[in-house]
């Protein structure tokens, strides 16, 4: 694949000699400046196949992302009934029919590598398609460029605006798309902030001006960030703000369909004279690009797709689109830019038939194997999630305590999770010991189990003492295990839980 050229406006780097082409230096180089002025990219609209799949994944996205909040679940009395809740206060997570606790961290976890290994299938296969189609900070870009051009035109009218002293029309003109940007912006923060809380009822908190004020300052937050990435800073984070462009070159190889121009079929570029055809052409030595700058002048990057794969491109095809109508209007073949592989590009210049795109190969399969196992791993885990949970804190201060009676005695606090929607009781034993006895602060009766409740989705705090005749201790320190099951009739076998700990003694 070729090497790809650092971003354009990026950091220069200053070079001691001037290379020749006969390879002697000629000289000192005196420093560049260390860092170059942004050029601003006015991306030109265009119609064709990537640009309607960009244009519906962009609104599918969007459109998911604005109403999921106010898809209702009935999860029964007393719980939240909206679908998708991070409920950061009460410490749960609620997806459709799913509820996690805080000891449930390890789904995050595994949806963590599902989504980083995913991105790594993905753009082993056809290159940063996550970047071209689905990224957020792509698809609120396309949005705000796509009201830049109803308030403002297209390319060159944008371009022909900025350079326009400022009159009544223009300030109009940019009030109108700021105002526009802005109140997407608003409605950004505002949907992030609803998956951490009741959707209806914070819009109708906001609506009477009486939201609660870290609600207010957080959909500010995300709307100031919207407002500046989507609306300013755009290809500035993905040329240097994200770190993904600097990995991707480590997931490419001869296989990925990447955007490819093809320099066998192109090159020489020249520009198309009236009534030149394409065999006139041929003779001259050039070739189907007649060096219009469209692939350019689409791309929301800015870069020049004809220069080879570069960090900069976003695999979103624009450029495809643009060329192929190009050659359309000339009648030309299209795909002079298309997604390809680097294996059949080689064939194709070599005059020999394109080899054929290997999907199974080495890393892929690697990559889906891992895949098949953390999805399995978690489905397994979701239908064999207990309900009940156990944490045993042992008392440090003292370590034990000697009783009249000869026995050793241990407090232990217990803290029970009920994770259902009912008031559970459970017993609670010990194992590792014998002759033990089991008794609750504010109860003096002794037994082998206690019988514990716990209020529904809740966890109950006890203080429970372990007493344990000194003739059956044979360390300073044993360990032992709390286990506790569901003590309610018809109670689910998943409602039990373990815990290890140890025992002091003299």
């Amino acid at each position: 694949m070729p090497t790809p050229p650092p971003p354009s406006g990026g950091a220069a780097t200053a070079l001691p000699f001037h290379a020749t082409p006969s390879g002697h230096s000629s000289g000192p180089l005196s420093p560049g400046p260390m860092y170059a002025s942004r050029r601003r990219i006015h991306p030109k609209s265009v119609k064709g196949r990537y640009r309607r799949i960009k244009t519906g994944f962009g609104v599918a996205l969007l459109a998911l992302f604005v109403l999921l909040p106010w898809l209702r679940w009935d999860r029964g009395p007393g719980a939240p009934d909206q679908a998708v809740l991070f409920d950061l206060g009460e410490q749960r997570f609620y997806i459709f029919g799913v509820e996690l606790w805080p000891q449930h961290i390890y789904y995050m976890t595994g949806a963590m590598i599902l989504a980083a290994i995913g991105l790594f299938l993905a753009t082993t296969v056809a290159g940063r398609v996550w970047c071209g189609f689905t990224c957020p900070q792509t698809v609120w870009t396309d949005l705000y460029v796509w009201i830049e051009k109803l308030t403002e035109g297209d390319r060159g009218a944008r371009i022909r605006l900025d350079r326009q002293s400022w009159t009544v029309a223009k300030l109009l003109r940019k009030l109108v798309k700021h105002t526009a940007w802005l109140l997407v912006a608003l409605v950004t923060g505002a949907s992030g902030i609803f998956y951490l809380t009741d959707a209806p009822t914070l819009t109708a908190d906001l609506l009477r001006l009486d939201a609660p004020e870290l609600a207010v300052w957080s959909i500010l937050f995300i709307a100031g960030c919207t407002y500046a990435m989507a609306g300013f800073m755009r290809e500035q984070m993905c040329l240097y703000a994200c770190p993904w462009p600097r990995f991707q070159a480590s997931m490419i190889d001869e296989d990925s369909r990447v955007v490819t121009y093809q320099p066998w079929r192109g090159e020489g570029r020249a520009p198309l004279h009236k009534h030149q055809s394409a065999e006139q052409r041929k003779a001259e030595g050039l070739g189907d690009c007649i060096d219009c700058g469209a692939c350019v002048q689409v791309c929301p990057t800015g870069i020049d797709i004809r220069d080879g794969l570069q960090m900069d491109c976003i695999g979103c095809g624009l450029c495809v689109d643009a060329c192929n109508d190009v050659m359309a209007r000339i009648g030309r073949p299209g795909d002079l830019i298309l997604f390809d592989t680097a294996a059949a590009q080689t064939a194709k210049a070599a005059g020999a038939p394109p080899a054929k795109a290997r999907f199974l190969r080495p890393r892929t399969i690697v990559y889906a194997l891992v895949m098949i196992v953390v999805v399995g791993a978690m489905a397994i885990s979701l239908l064999l999630k207990p309900t009940a949970d156990i944490a045993i804190l042992r008392d440090r201060a003292p370590l034990f305590v000697q009783l009249s009676d000869g026995r050793v005695q241990n407090a232990y606090t217990v803290k029970i999770a009920n994770m259902t929607r009912q008031e559970r009781r459970y017993q609670l034993r010990l194992d590792g010991l014998t002759g033990y006895a089991l008794a609750s602060a504010g109860d003096g009766a002794e037994a082998t189990h206690l019988t514990l409740t716990a209020p529904p989705s809740a966890v109950a705090t006890y203080r429970v003492y372990a007493r344990v005749p000194a003739s059956v201790l044979t360390a300073p320190s044993q360990p032992v295990t709390f286990a506790l099951k569901p003590d309610d009739a018809g109670a689910e076998p998943r409602g039990g839980a373990r815990h290890d700990s140890v025992f002091i003694s003299p």
